[in-house]
This record gives structure tokens, C-alpha cells and sequence, in this order.
């Protein structure tokens, strides 16, 4: 645990590094901006250890830094690894040890700000620093675990399941 908090120091300062990369302008899609919108919720800001990336259709990869992550993934990190990814809202999400992550929906409009992110922790642990859809809209913004469902109602928060109901 003490690894972890050491990592999750050393990730907070990836926040803000990594809200101006997510800001940085990005290279134009084939596909039309609203589609690709629809389908990426954000990307993988940092790697260590295993970690896999499981798509809403089925398929499993291996996440690597850059790596987007779909509206509906699931994170999923062995021992002694972590991963850091960013949500297009500048939401941060720093997923622990052993961990299984479920991102069930996020949508967001960079014009008018409205949006709504719902995560489920199956296991292990989270951090969160929410972004501009956790400003604006609090109650848009919800963490599911077995056991709970927490609403947030501040910017920068730790959660830790443990996987049994």
C-alpha cells in the first residue's frame, strides 16, 4: 500500500502535465469529429507493469502510453502495476495494483461542458481528480463499487475495493 501511495504522489503531478497534453492540438481523424467523440473517452497517460485494456466488444490488448480509451473499457492492472489515463473532461484516473476498472459510460461536449462519467471499481484501488464534468455537474459523476455507489461532491478522492461482495 505504501508502494501505491508513493505512486499515486508521483502520478498527481502527471495531472497537471497531463491536462496540457490532453489540450494540445491533436491530428484531425479520418472519421467525422462527432464519431470519433462518441468513441474515445480519453487516453492512456501512463503504464506500469501489466495492464491490460479489455473494448466493449471483446477484445483485450495490451495498454501502452497513448493508447485511446473507448466510453465503455475496462482497465485492468496486475501486481506491482499501474495505469494513468485522461478523460477528454481532464478527468485523472489512477488505477492500482491489482485492479479491475469498468468505465460503463462517458459522454461529454467540450462546447457546452455537459457530460456524464460513471465508473465501477470491481477491485483494487482508485484514484480520481475530476475534471470539468465533476466542476460543472457534480451529480454527473458517480463511482460504483459491489458493496456501494459514491457520489462526488469534491475534485480529488481515493477509492479501494476489495472484490468480494
Amino acid at each position: 500500500m505504501k508502494n501505491f501511495l508513493n505512486i499515486l504522489g508521483g502520478l498527481a503531478l502527471l495531472g497537471a502535465t497531463a491536462i496540457a497534453q490532453a489540450q494540445a492540438p491533436q491530428q484531425q481523424p479520418a472519421t467525422p469529429a462527432a464519431a470519433v467523440a462518441d468513441l474515445q473517452a480519453g487516453f492512456v497517460k501512463s503504464v506500469r507493469g501489466n495492464v491490460q485494456l479489455l473494448g466493449a466488444a471483446g477484445t483485450t490488448r495490451t495498454a501502452a502510453a497513448g493508447d485511446a480509451l473507448g466510453a465503455v473499457d475496462r482497465i485492468v492492472t496486475g501486481p506491482d502495476s499501474s495505469a494513468a489515463v485522461v478523460l477528454r473532461d481532464d478527468t485523472t484516473l489512477v488505477v492500482g495494483p491489482s485492479s479491475r476498472l469498468d468505465l460503463k459510460e462517458f459522454h461529454f461536449d467540450s462546447t457546452t461542458r455537459d457530460g456524464g462519467l460513471l465508473v465501477s471499481l470491481l477491485r483494487g484501488s482508485m484514484r480520481m481528480i475530476t475534471g470539468l464534468i465533476g466542476k460543472t455537474n457534480p451529480d454527473a459523476v458517480r463511482v460504483e463499487t459491489q458493496t456501494a455507489t459514491i457520489g462526488i461532491r469534491g475534485t480529488d478522492f481515493i477509492v479501494q475495493a476489495d472484490g468480494k461482495p
